[in-house]
């Protein structure tokens, strides 16, 4: 039974440009320009017109987006749920602008180690990070800790737990690694690791959707019967101010927007890419966490129940519940 018709979360990419070079991540590898000011704004109105209720400003790095505090502003005002996930190496300068304008606002850490992760990411920000984190407390900030798990990490949950994300009363958030576009992730996690993840997520202060391990058991979305709802319920905005569709990972198409998103999206062409999600052949064995989201909270079946409880863990801890209703 589906419950939702319309999208409900925007990937909005202000920029594909990083200041990090992550070794799971191929996106700072291209070319990209910034989104406009003017672009955003004729965006957000349609997107509000359509039903999103989330922003995801996302890239790259969305810090050097130099206006993201006005794309911000812009989402607010139009009663937006917004979420910004930063390595942090730019925080310390823009978190006066930033402040009261992140409803989700997520510091990537991947390891405890400084070491070990400023090697994950391939340029010094540990520090950052821990500076940011005091920053953001003093400003009445409730940043969350993003943690991506992969098989050689799992066993430093228990000291992100105890030395970073309790003493500084912060959210951790366990963000099973996926698998995308031949990049090397270091592999599947192993029935063991998505084990700890599930023990993990019933632990306070912690946030785990527990239907991300269960897909994974199950083999991930299957075309002969598909899971994934990316098409219908997330619409992706590309730097160059284009519809990407039927998700960024697989980018079959692009659509030049032209101000004018809500008759593009509900276009014949547009459409028809949508009715193609999850059933596409790249599409089997996929478990994008950004897409399987909100893909579990449309359509009532088992991941819809699995999911369900940690969703309003989340929302009841950051005080954003009042705002999905």
């Amino acid at each position: 039974m589906r419950l939702v018709r319309s999208p409900v979360l925007c990937n909005y990419y202000v920029t594909y440009r990083c200041n990090a070079t992550c070794g799971f991540c191929d996106i700072w590898e291209r070319p990209s320009p910034y989104v406009t000011l003017d672009n955003a704004r004729a965006n957000l109105r349609d997107l509000r017109r359509l039903g999103v209720r989330v922003i995801d400003f996302t890239g790259g790095e969305p810090l050097l987006h130099r206006q993201l505090p006005e794309l911000l502003e812009e989402a607010k005002r139009l009663g937006f749920i917004t979420t910004v996930t930063t390595n942090a190496l730019l925080y310390p300068k823009q978190a006066e602008r930033l402040r009261g304008l992140v409803d989700m606002l997520h510091f990537s850490l991947d390891s405890p180690v400084a070491e070990e992760h400023d090697r994950s990411r391939g340029v010094r920000c540990f520090d950052k990070v821990m500076e940011s984190i005091q920053i953001a407390r003093q400003l009445g900030e409730r940043p969350d800790i993003l943690f991506t798990v992969f098989e050689h990490n799992v066993q430093q949950i228990r000291d992100m737990y105890d030395t970073i994300c309790r003493p500084n009363k912060l959210v951790l958030i366990l963000n099973p690694v996926f698998e995308y576009n031949g990049v090397d992730t270091g592999g599947a996690l192993s029935t063991d690791a998505l084990q700890q993840l599930t023990n993990w997520g019933r632990q306070p202060g912690v946030y785990l959707n527990d239907a991300f391990v269960q897909l994974r058991r199950d083999g991930g979305n299957h075309v002969d019967k598909p899971v994934c709802r990316a098409g219908s319920t997330t619409i992706v905005i590309s730097p160059e101010n284009k519809l990407v569709l039927p998700c960024y990972h697989l980018g079959l198409k692009d659509f030049s927007i032209n101000d004018d998103l809500y008759t593009l999206y509900r276009s014949e062409e547009v459409q028809k890419m949508v009715a193609l999600e999850g059933r596409l052949p790249a599409c089997e064995g996929c478990a994008i966490n950004c897409y399987m989201q909100p893909s579990f909270a449309v359509d009532v079946n088992r991941y819809f129940w699995k999911a369900l409880p940690s969703t309003l863990k989340y929302n009841w801890m950051k005080g954003t519940w009042k705002q999905l209703f």
